[in-house]
């Protein structure tokens, strides 16, 4: 049989580290050792390992100082911590410093083949998802989010690079900016696009009612509960669950939640069987988590679990460029749906959406289209039907935008994109498609 990955083993009880050889060694791992923290550096500096399972007290270099040192030079490495300490704050901290799982003494044989072979198929995944990236170019689907400004391109780089792994991600950014279809993006194109995607809101549930609802119950587990019920966990199996308003969970069921995240299983509400599960989970907020820990809203452990990648998503007043584009595709849509001839903006409906300074984000400017599209009466939406639904802004924020407008719509200085410059012809939606 084919010798499987190595491991290297840092442990200063050498009853222990022998006793693990023999069970690695067992599973057809190749294993190395290391008595204390500064041997399983040198070692990991002179030989590459697969895996490094290390305890994290030892008496001369303990394991979350070699931890750090070793993530230094060679961050892709997997290290599993193992304590006879566990807390909080010591899983906290070696999820902080780089671990990709701690274990708690005396092990659980189970648990421990189980998450190597975790660490060891994410390593695979790591090298397949590098070598798909770097082929990924013009197949990343975009899936009709609109943006050409630099932060929306950041983002979308960093989506294509993210999408193909199997990582846990945690999408922020105010109400509105479009949290969800960046989950969705992220989801289609991952390799577990052609499974379910399931979407959640947290806040919309009832606390009672959302262990229920993510986990499913048994028949008879609650008054109501006449048959056995599959939660959204259990739907999204081999797929991606996506978790929005993931801060409005209670610290009882972000408990819950930690759990499944690392156990990998699921038990139904009234119900005794745990279920295995395979689900990628894309959570979004629109709080500050750090300042919610900080009030004890919050669990430090699961958000260092949810954070393992941050997409922030960026309000609609840091890329105004995009308000054009975004406001001729919603015109476009809701032309269509109400059955008008609306062609596109006026000069001065344009200006008066570069002016606005957008609170609701992109759902409010889409609400705004919807709403002069069904009370327009020309060929063009004019500033007239907008004047009901935005306010003006001041004239310095004004001079803010009319610069960024120059600069969207190829003037040659600040003064070009001034109200009276956006002459006839009218913004078109044709027009602007081409461009």
């Amino acid at each position: 049989m084919k010798t499987k990955n190595s491991i290297l083993v840092v442990d200063d009880d050498l009853a222990h580290r022998t006793m693990l050889r023999t069970l690695l060694s067992g599973w057809r791992y190749a294993v190395a050792e290391a008595d204390d923290g500064g041997s399983a550096i040198e070692a990991a500096r002179s030989r590459p390992f697969d895996l490094i399972l290390m305890d994290i007290r030892m008496i001369k270099v303990s394991g979350l100082a070699a931890l750090t040192e070793i993530k230094a030079f060679n961050p892709s490495i997997p290290v599993v911590i193992m304590t006879a300490y566990a807390s909080v704050e010591t899983a906290v901290e070696a999820l902080k410093k780089g671990a990709y799982d701690y274990l708690t003494k005396p092990l659980d044989f189970d648990e421990l083949r189980l998450t190597l072979e975790r660490a060891m198929d994410h390593c695979r995944l790591k090298e397949e998802n590098r070598l798909l990236k770097e082929s990924l170019g013009d197949r990343f689907d975009r899936r009709n989010l609109i943006g050409r400004s630099a932060a929306m391109t950041r983002l979308l780089d960093t989506a294509a690079q993210v999408a193909p792994s199997e990582a846990t991600v945690l999408v922020t950014g105010e109400s509105g900016t479009g949290k969800e279809m960046i989950a969705g993006l992220i989801h289609f194109n991952s390799l577990r696009k052609e499974r379910p995607f399931i979407k959640f809101n947290c806040a919309a549930i009832a606390e009672t009612l959302l262990e229920s609802e993510l986990f499913g119950h048994e028949k008879g587990a609650f008054t109501g509960a006449d048959r056995r019920k599959e939660g959204k966990f259990r739907q999204a199996d081999g797929g991606s669950i996506f978790l929005d308003e993931v801060s409005e969970m209670s610290l009882g069921m972000q408990v819950k939640l930690l759990r499944v995240l690392q156990e990998r299983e699921i038990t139904r509400v009234g119900g005794e069987e745990v279920i295995r599960i395979d689900v990628r989970l894309i959570a979004a907020t629109n709080r500050d988590l750090l300042r919610e820990i900080a009030a004890g809203r919050f669990r430090e452990d699961l958000f260092y679990r949810l954070n393992v990648v941050t997409l922030h998503v960026p309000p609609l007043r840091e890329r105004i460029e995009d308000i054009p584009l975004l406001a001729q595709d919603f015109l476009a849509r809701f032309t269509e749906k109400n059955r008008k001839s609306i062609r596109g903006f006026t000069p001065q409906a344009m200006d008066r959406l570069l002016r606005h300074r957008w609170p609701g984000n992109v759902r409010e400017l889409m609400n705004a289209v919807e709403r002069g599209v069904v009370l327009s009466r020309g060929d063009y939406l004019d500033e007239a039907e907008l004047a009901l639904l935005l306010p003006e802004r001041s004239t310095a924020a004004t001079s803010v935008v009319l610069q960024n407008a120059a600069t969207i719509f190829g003037r040659e200085d600040a003064d070009a994109a001034a109200p009276q410059a956006f002459a006839p012809p009218p913004f078109d939606t044709t027009g602007m498609a081409s461009s």
